[in-house]
C-alpha cells in the first residue's frame, strides 16, 4: 500500500486515503472485481487513477458524460498524467490519434463513452493491440433500468469481461440498490 501511498502524494499531493479509498485500491491491486459504493465527493476516481499508474497497461475508463470525461482528463494532464478521451466531441482524426496513442502504450488512462464500447466492433477496434490492465465503470449506477439515469449501453458492457476474462473490473458510484450492486 505505500507506494499507492507514494502515487497519491507525488500526484495528488494527498498523504493519506479518505475513507474506503484504500480498501478500494487494494481489493484492485489484488486483481479482484471491485464495487466502490462512496458518497459523492468521496473519491472514487481516485480509486481507479492511482492503480492505473501503478498497473503495466491502460486504464480504460468508461463515463457517460463528455463533460465528466473532460474534467477529469483535463485535471489528470494538470497532474502530468497520461490520460485521453475518446467521444463523439471529438474530429476523427483527433479520435484516431487517440487510438494510435492507446496502441502504442502512451496512455495510463482512456475515457470512453460506454457507447463505444457495446457497438457492433467497437470492443474489438478499441482494445486491438493494446494492453488494458483495469477497467473502470464510473456511474456504474446506470446500469439500473428503474432510475432515471438507465443508459442501455451500460447493460451491455458485459462485452468488457468476454474480451478480457483477466481484467479487473471496478464499478463505481454513489449510489446503488440491491440490484444494481449485483
Amino acid at each position: 500500500m505505500q507506494k499507492y501511498l507514494e502515487i497519491l502524494k507525488q500526484y495528488w499531493g494527498y498523504d493519506r486515503f479518505r475513507p474506503l479509498q484504500g480498501d478500494i485500491i487494494q481489493s484492485i491491486a489484488s486483481g479482484k472485481d471491485t464495487l466502490g459504493l462512496m458518497p459523492t465527493g468521496g473519491g472514487k476516481s481516485l480509486c481507479y487513477q492511482v492503480p492505473a499508474l501503478m498497473l503495466p497497461g491502460v486504464t480504460i475508463v468508461v463515463s457517460p458524460l463528455i463533460a465528466l470525461m473532460k474534467d477529469q482528463v483535463d485535471a489528470l494532464k494538470n497532474n502530468g498524467v497520461a490520460a485521453e478521451f475518446l467521444n463523439s466531441s471529438q474530429s476523427a482524426a483527433q479520435q484516431q490519434q487517440v487510438l494510435t496513442d492507446l496502441r502504442e502504450g502512451r496512455l495510463r488512462l482512456c475515457y470512453v463513452a460506454p457507447e463505444r464500447i457495446s457497438a457492433e466492433n467497437a470492443i474489438k477496434n478499441l482494445l486491438d493491440d493494446t494492453k488494458v490492465s483495469l477497467f473502470a465503470i464510473d456511474e456504474a449506477h446506470c446500469v439500473s433500468q428503474w432510475g432515471h439515469d438507465f443508459r442501455k449501453e451500460y447493460g451491455q458492457l458485459n462485452v468488457l469481461r468476454k474480451a478480457c476474462p483477466r481484467v479487473p473490473i471496478i464499478a463505481l458510484t454513489a449510489t446503488a440498490t440491491p440490484q444494481v450492486k449485483l
